[in-house]
């Protein structure tokens, strides 16, 4: 399995592409965007993260 680091950066590239194609966001300006679309993903993934894996607790 891929890494989690990995995986975020992938969907983040075909976010980015597909609001390319749709004409919703400019390569000129890809730097900006794709540094905010990561943070969106990472944040998503890692709070996705912490409501899925059981804590120590929820193992008794």
């Amino acid at each position: 399995m891929k890494s989690a680091d990995e995986q975020i950066l992938r969907t983040t590239k075909e976010i980015v592409v597909k609001f390319i194609e749709m004409g919703r966001l400019s390569p000129s300006n890809i730097h900006e965007s794709f540094r905010d679309i990561y943070a969106t993903v990472q944040e998503s993934v890692k709070q996705n993260r912490s409501e899925t894996v059981p804590s120590d607790d929820d193992k008794k």
